[in-house]
């Protein structure tokens, strides 16, 4: 049986998991797409299907996991309207906005490299502008998945709309693994215990067996971020 331990009492426990990303076909696996690839995993992993729904204007389920209740969604709306789903399902379930954790890529942050906050602005992404419109509000927190910046002369909008380099693949299991593990550490733990475990981790190369035990341990002090990132 899962033991849950008690969030800190000055944070508010999580309801709401939400990926952002563009749906359809064309737009899945691309980087812009992080958050939902998250949020697929997490079904999967949770055992809780997600069906579209007209009233919050994207793809979404609930079910029990690691000791209660959880909500997933992924916005059907593009990504320049998240917000608009978001706030359908914060308004049907009267939910706090800091109850809220909102899952993205980030161009700032390299690939293999995850970073997790409490607040903040939208750092130019398009859908945490939406979400933050929406909610009238910075004060939730986010999981943000680094994609890294174009190379040469290709542009941002078809750098994040892009898949995946082959090269690349492995370094995103690894990420979206530890993104998985982020979640599930932020609802058992809280989200400071949670950002002092995994937003340090560089994930670009392969963890050892012993690190995979003990990841602090694979630590490289100069790739190493404070913890609010």
């Amino acid at each position: 049986m899962t033991q849950v331990k008690t969030q800190p009492p000055d944070e508010v426990a999580l309801q709401l998991i939400v990926g952002l990303g563009n749906p359809g076909p064309q737009y899945a696996n691309t980087r812009h797409n992080c958050g939902f690839m998250v949020v697929d995993q997490l079904a999967e992993r949770w055992g809780i299907p997600l069906a579209l729904e007209k009233q919050f204007q994207g793809s979404y389920g609930e079910g029990f996991a690691l000791g209660g209740k959880r909500r997933l969604l992924k916005p059907a709306t593009y990504m320049n309207r998240s917000g608009e789903a978001v706030r359908a399902v914060l308004d049907w379930y009267k939910l706090d906005p800091r109850s809220v954790l909102v899952v993205y890529d980030d161009v700032d942050l390299p690939l293999g490299r995850l970073r997790l906050r409490g607040s903040g602005s939208a750092g130019g992404h398009n859908g945490m502008k939406s979400v933050i419109q929406h909610l009238g509000s910075e004060a939730f927190p986010r999981l943000r998945l680094g994609v890294g910046r174009p190379k040469g002369n290709q542009d941002m909008v078809g750098h994040v709309l892009g898949r995946f380099e082959p090269t690349e693949q492995a370094v995103l299991e690894r990420v979206l693994r530890a993104a998985v593990e982020a979640v599930e550490c932020c609802l058992q733990e809280g989200l400071r215990a949670a950002m002092n475990r995994f937003n340090p981790l560089d994930l670009s190369e392969p963890l050892s067996e012993r690190d995979r035990q003990d990841p602090a341990a694979s630590l490289d002090p100069a790739k190493t971020g404070p913890g609010e990132g």
